[in-house]
């Protein structure tokens, strides 16, 4: 029995048939598709690596104490891998509204909190950024697990294990006998809140004295931290657009957008900056033609985004769970330069990164944790709500330059899914492979009609600081 962080426990109150809180990706393999139970037998082989994924939640009473993950005792695995197709040919906008429907859908509170999904019938494409092969069959699967289980950019997930580094990788075999994993006893209620309380009682005098330290630092980070405050309360002070928040439904529109790592270094020569800082301006150039299409663009719109950064410690590597907190960064969007978008962004995070306003971040959610009957009650609150200070979430995960295979087939891309919560109907995901930058835009259905906007947008915002790069001398 394993008790929750206080983030992770965040995450799995605040889920609803509303606003279900999972984040899933969409691969696209390039070969036959493999069968429904080869792909079972691959999966079954790697859970022992992800013991979480046969665990399912149970709540201690009166939410006295944190959740803890138990060993589910009805684990089936053909519940949690499952087989579908598109209409073949399928076609990218297909396997898009799929996907949307797919990701509509909340996990079963119940039982482990994951899916796979196998995807047949996909096209010869076009698939990805690296081109087809003539005459290349395709397939996809869809991937969802729940935000409390892991924070997308640290720990292992079993969509990692099942990658491999070569097409000709050896699995074993499978048993005659399927092998049996005897489940642990489930806890009673009893335990549950016995030692739920006794937890909620001694794990604040344990935590206390070190959330300070871990989360914020000493001496003079602390005191650049404390100098950034104003300047951090200042930005946030200033009034954004208002469209991009509100009340939001359980349907979802889903899309994707390319961009490559060449084009960012080639803009990154001439303008400085990090990846980061070039894909936030692109980013706000797709904001800026959304609000300009709605009639509320003004030179001084703004759009406030939410910046997740990992604070997972060499320490914590490798574990299942949220080591996640962020920053809020202003996208001028009302600024007609793309020069200058760049640099009103690069200045905002470097800023933020000197003063480590993310830590702070990391220090409210390990103090959130202490008091579990109040962060049930105050994450249903704030996460199920509407609230005027984000309107979008933009996250980036690095993935590796080299290419990976399951099952012998080739990744061709990942497209990352992220979910919306705080009456934020619209977020962004980045996922970097082999050099190419993928975009998972999620939109509530009814609130972001005009997602395909922000898709077009967004690639538009890197052709103009390529355009301009190339017209400019090097910094």
């Amino acid at each position: 029995m394993e008790r929750m962080s206080g983030l992770d426990a965040g995450f799995y109150f605040a889920d609803t048939e509303q606003n279900p809180l999972h984040i899933g990706s969409v691969t696209v393999f390039e070969g036959p598709a493999p069968s429904y139970g080869d792909l079972v037998r691959l999966i079954v082989s790697k859970l022992p690596q992800v013991p979480r994924y046969r665990q399912r939640v149970r709540t201690v009473p009166l939410n006295l104490g944190r959740p803890v993950w138990v060993d589910d005792p009805h684990f089936q695995i053909l519940y949690h891998v499952r087989h579908t197709a598109v209409p073949a040919p399928g076609s990218a906008e297909q396997l898009r509204n799929l996907a949307g429907r797919v990701m509509s859908q909340r996990l079963d509170p119940d039982k482990p909190l994951w899916e796979i999904w196998l995807v047949e019938g996909l096209g010869e494409g076009p698939w990805g950024q690296r081109g087809d092969v003539e005459g290349a069959s395709y397939w996809a699967a869809i991937t969802k697990v729940h935000h409390c289980m892991v924070d997308g950019v640290g720990g292992i997930d079993l969509m990692t294990a099942l990658f491999d580094l070569s097409p000709d990788t050896d699995h074993p075999k499978p048993r005659a006998e399927p092998l049996r994993v005897a489940p642990e006893p489930e806890p009673s209620q009893v335990s549950l809140l016995v030692d739920g309380v006794r937890h909620s009682l001694t794990e604040p005098l344990r935590q206390l004295a070190t959330v300070p330290a871990r989360s914020l630092g000493h001496g003079s980070a602390l005191r650049e931290f404390a100098f950034g405050v104003p300047r951090m309360v200042g930005r946030l002070t200033r009034s954004t657009a208002s469209s991009l928040t509100g009340p939001i439904g359980p349907h979802r529109r889903w899309l994707w957008a390319y961009a490559n790592l060449d084009e960012i270094k080639q803009i990154r020569k001439v303008f400085g900056g990090t990846v980061n800082d070039v894909i936030l301006t692109a980013v706000t150039r797709g904001f800026r033609d959304v609000l300009e299409a709605r009639g509320e663009l003004t030179d001084s719109t703004l759009v406030r985004t939410l910046v997740p950064v990992s604070v997972r410690a060499e320490d914590e590597r490798g574990k299942v769970n949220n080591r996640v907190s962020g920053v809020l960064v202003n996208l001028p969007c009302g600024e007609e330069s793309p020069q200058r978008r760049l640099f009103l962004i690069r200045s905002q995070m470097d800023d933020l990164k000197r003063t480590h306003q993310a830590n702070s971040g990391d220090a409210i959610a390990r103090l959130a944790g202490f008091a579990p009957t109040l962060l049930a009650l105050g994450s249903r609150t704030a996460l199920r709500h509407s609230q005027p200070l984000v309107q979008t979430v933009v996250t980036n995960v690095p993935g590796p330059p080299f290419p990976l295979y399951v099952l012998g087939r080739r990744l061709v891309d990942l497209y990352p899914y992220v979910p919306l919560a705080m009456g934020i109907r619209v977020a962004v995901a980045i996922f970097s492979y082999e050099g190419a930058l993928t975009f998972g835009l999620t939109g509530d259905f009814d609130g972001m009609p005009d997602l395909e906007v922000l898709g077009h947008g967004i690639r538009a915002g890197f052709d103009e600081l390529i355009e301009h790069a190339e017209s400019a001398e090097p910094t």
